[in-house]
C-alpha cells in the first residue's frame, strides 16, 4: 500500500489528515534519509497495522536495509524508554528520578546511522508517545548538533500527521 491508497481509506471527515498527510513525501525541509526514516518510526508508533505497512512500503525503496533497521530501533527503544522516563518524571515520587534505569540502549550511542536522523526520529516516536523528559533530552541533543528549529519542528510535525491518520482510521472502523 502506499501513501495514496492510505490517503485513499481516510474518510471524509478527516479531510485535513488526508491533505496533511499528501504533503509528507513532498517535504523538502528534511533530507529523504531523515523524511522516510521519520515515517517508518512513526509510522511503528502509531501502533495501526494499515499506517505501518503503508509507510514502510513507501520508504523501503528510498532507504539502505541498514537505515530501515535503524529506524525501527528508535520506535523499539523509545518504546520503552517513554514509558519509563514518563514514568519517572509524573510519578509524585522523587526517588525514581536519582535511580539507574538500569535499561540496555547502546543503540543510541551507536545508531549505525547519522546521529541527527537517530535522534529526530526518537523525537518524533517521543512525541507520539507523549513523554516530555524524552522530548526535551531529544530536542537538546539536537540543538547541541547545530540542528536547525525548522527541521525539528518538521519532525514533529510528521509525527502528528502520521497519529494523526492512525487515529482517524481507527475512528472510521469504529462507526
Amino acid at each position: 500500500m502506499s501513501i495514496d491508497q492510505l490517503k485513499s481509506r481516510i474518510p471524509d471527515f478527516a479531510k485535513d489528515v488526508r491533505l496533511n498527510l499528501s504533503t509528507l513525501a513532498s517535504d523538502e525541509t528534511l533530507t529523504p534519509q531523515q523524511k522516510y526514516g521519520l515515517m517508518v518510526a512513526c509510522g511503528i508508533a502509531s501502533r495501526s497495522p494499515v499506517v505501518k505497512a503503508a509507510l514502510e512500503a513507501e520508504a523501503t525503496p528510498h532507504l539502505a536495509p541498514a537505515v530501515l533497521a535503524a529506524a525501527k530501533s528508535a520506535a523499539s527503544i523509545m518504546a520503552m524508554n517513554n514509558v519509563y522516563y514518563r514514568f519517572s518524571h509524573l510519578v509524585s515520587n522523587p526517588e525514581y528520578r536519582t535511580m539507574p534505569a538500569k535499561l540496555r540502549m547502546n543503540v543510541i550511542g551507536n545508531p549505525g546511522v547519522d546521529k541527527v536522523d537517530f535522534e529526530l526520529w526518537s523525537l518524533a516516536v517521543s512525541a507520539i508517545n507523549g513523554c516530555g523528559m524524552c522530548m526535551d533530552s531529544h530536542e537538546a541533543v539536537l540543538k547541541k548538533a547545530n540542528v536547525p528549529s525548522d527541521i525539528i519542528q518538521a519532525a514533529v510535525r510528521f509525527a502528528a500527521i502520521i497519529q494523526s491518520v492512525a487515529v482517524s482510521l481507527e475512528a472510521a472502523e469504529a462507526a
